[in-house]
């Protein structure tokens, strides 16, 4: 099987983290070759941060190239449009419409970009965008948009649902569980 490439891209304390260890552990499970890289960033600060999840047969390297992306899962609009470049043609953006403005918005320097979603539409993107925070806060915590992007990415693979579950259970800890299965079931529904 070909080398497959998933971008996690976000602001620093929005569980990307969390997120990409999850996917590594679910395609390790099905017998893939896994290679997961943590790009920090300044996530301590509210940065952009973005990890990069490869599978396969044989990966050789953790990082993905600009134009070799085929899904970005984006926690934040404005990081979905930051990291275009890096998703191959044909491929697929599902984002949070979630907008936290950069320091140049803060400061007044620049205005947040409007009508992102259109844009990146109209450029020929296929983008699948949802209002994840207020699908987490449904299930217990805003903290759970990781689990609500997790969900929707997860109409794009065929791997049954247990698989998922399964990976949640070995990865989410115990007292937090219920919730984020919760937030994973809202972002698939």
């Amino acid at each position: 099987m070909e080398t497959k490439n998933i971008m996690i891209v976000g602001v620093g304390g929005q569980g990307s983290l969390l997120a990409s260890k999850l996917l590594g552990h679910l395609f390790l499970t099905q017998g893939y070759d896994v290679k997961v890289s943590e790009v920090h960033g300044m996530s301590q600060r509210g940065g952009s941060v973005v990890t990069y999840v490869r599978y396969g047969s044989e990966v050789a390297s953790p990082v993905i190239d600009e134009g070799q992306a085929d899904f970005i899962v984006s926690f934040e609009l404005l990081e979905s449009a930051r990291w275009l470049p890096y998703l191959k043609k044909g491929g697929q953006i599902v984002t949070n419409t979630q907008q936290i403005d950069p320091m140049p918005v803060v400061t007044g320097a620049m205005a947040y970009p409007e009508n992102l979603v259109e844009k990146m539409m109209q450029a020929g993107v296929k983008v699948d965008a949802m209002d994840c925070v207020a699908l987490a806060n449904e299930a217990g915590s805003v903290k759970a948009v990781n689990l609500v992007l997790l969900g929707r990415l997860s109409h794009y693979f065929d791997f049954p649902e247990e698989v998922w579950q399964k990976a949640i259970e070995d990865c989410v800890p115990p007292k937090f569980l219920e919730m984020n299965r919760k937030a994973f079931a809202l972002g698939r529904e």
